[in-house]
């Protein structure tokens, strides 16, 4: 659940210590058949290929569904409590063709030992400043296939997230009674918004400008696509520059 926490504004703050003893991800629904929705969605838009990398893949949600499309999957995490979730699952199943690594996103490159045709994240990129994004992409090309691709699933987008968060998409939604309820905080989630990080939110929202500038600095296009289930998210599908 995505809620404030106080810690997250402490210096001594450590994604790695939070995450230490989870053991589920942050999906809106953990019913078999919300996660098998989302990960039919997840799997439309990687649109094939025969190797996967899923970076982030936490107690492996998505990435139970992922392994019977693909010839080879490695998952990595860097909460051993999450890997070991997926691990679980992998084995319930008895699949083969899964790898799971325990790492982050500057310790992952150096345990690889082949490439991909797609590597995806979902909902990490919230983690994860601009510059650690911007090395992500840099170091996942090479280690892309030809015509491979990049997928980050679920980014928070901070324009979309606060018209959210006041209801503007419930069936229920009334204008004049939300602008009236809002007005009050108006200026401190306009201020959340252009700091990329809204006050009730665990991480940080980036502006879809800022990573297609981040693709187009390391020679991909990106293609935005609305989340289907998540109505303040977005996907940042990146293709190289042939």
């Amino acid at each position: 659940m995505e809620t404030a926490f106080n810690q997250f504004n402490k210096s001594n703050f450590s994604w790695a210590e939070y995450f230490s003893d989870k053991k589920k991800g942050g999906h809106r629904y953990s019913t078999e058949e919300f996660l098998y929705k989302e990960a039919k969605e997840k799997l439309f838009h990687l649109s094939g290929g025969k190797s996967l990398l899923d970076f982030g893949c936490g107690a492996g949600e998505l990435l139970i569904y992922y392994v019977p499309n693909y010839e080879r999957v490695v998952g990595v995490d860097f909460s051993s409590s999450m890997l070991f979730e997926a691990e679980k699952k992998v084995w319930e199943q008895n699949y083969k063709n899964v790898d799971l690594i325990l790492a982050d996103d500057r310790t992952i490159w150096n345990r690889l030992n082949l490439s991909f045709d797609r590597i995806t994240a979902a909902a990490v990129v919230q983690y994860l400043t601009p510059e650690q994004i911007d090395a992500f992409v840099r170091d996942a090309s090479d280690y892309l296939n030809e015509g491979g691709k990049i997928v980050f699933f679920d980014i928070i987008d901070p324009r979309i997230y606060s018209l959210w968060k006041i209801g503007w998409f419930s069936q229920n939604f009334k204008f004049r009674n939300t602008l009236t309820k809002a007005g009050f905080g108006c200026f401190r989630q306009l201020s959340a918004v252009l700091k990329n990080r809204p006050k009730d939110i665990i991480g940080d929202a980036h502006n879809p400008y800022l990573i297609e500038k981040i693709a187009r600095n390391n020679g991909f296009t990106m293609e935005y696509i609305n989340s289907m289930y998540y109505e303040y998210r977005y996907h940042a599908i990146l293709s190289k520059i042939s």
